[in-house]
């Protein structure tokens, strides 16, 4: 019965194990989500779908809604007056004047990592931030967008990312802050 409980807590909502060897973790969907929608000309959330299907992940509609809006995928016009969903560029919002939004940036970041990461450490120039299984790629690449100049790159494996600093104390900032966030 503990094998069953730990099975189902390892899936959220709207995802069911996969069958291509991808885990049907929410951070998985997420990331295939996101390669779907720069690989493929996505029209409809219908169209997604199929595309994750053949990937072997199951999702309702209500779960690709909240996936869309959660990764702030628009519909775009295309050239030929046809829409498709894209990310926003650096998956943020910006204001009129060209400048981040910081407010729903913040805000952004801390509804991606909540749940996935689960612990942050630091030293020296490094902090290593731990996640759930599968989920280091992907925060990773959400880290990677946030526009910020104290981080100068990641190193993801399967649950460990790696955060390269300036120097050792935007190090401890960088980690206070993903820890605020978390």
């Amino acid at each position: 019965m503990r094998a069953a409980q730990d099975a189902h807590d390892m899936h959220d909502e709207g995802a069911q194990p996969s069958m291509s060897g991808r885990p049907g973790t929410k951070a998985a969907r997420l990331s295939a989500i996101e390669e779907a929608l720069t690989q493929h000309v996505v029209t409809s959330q219908a169209m997604l779908a199929e595309i994750l299907q053949a990937q072997g992940f199951e999702v309702t509609q209500a779960t690709l809604s909240r996936d869309l809006d959660e990764m702030n995928a628009v519909k775009v016009h295309r050239p030929d007056g046809s829409t498709a969903y894209a990310i926003s560029e650096q998956n943020q919002e910006v204001s009129v004047n060209g400048l981040y939004n910081a407010t729903r940036v913040k805000a952004q970041m801390a509804k991606v990592l909540t749940g996935l990461v689960t612990s942050v450490a630091h030293a020296f120039n490094q902090v290593i931030v731990h996640t759930n299984p599968g989920a280091a790629q992907y925060v990773g690449s959400v880290i990677d967008r946030y526009p910020s100049t104290n981080v100068l790159g990641t190193i993801a494996g399967d649950d460990t990312l790696l955060l390269i600093c300036k120097d050792e104390q935007t190090a401890t900032t960088v980690a206070e802050w993903l820890l605020s966030l978390a």
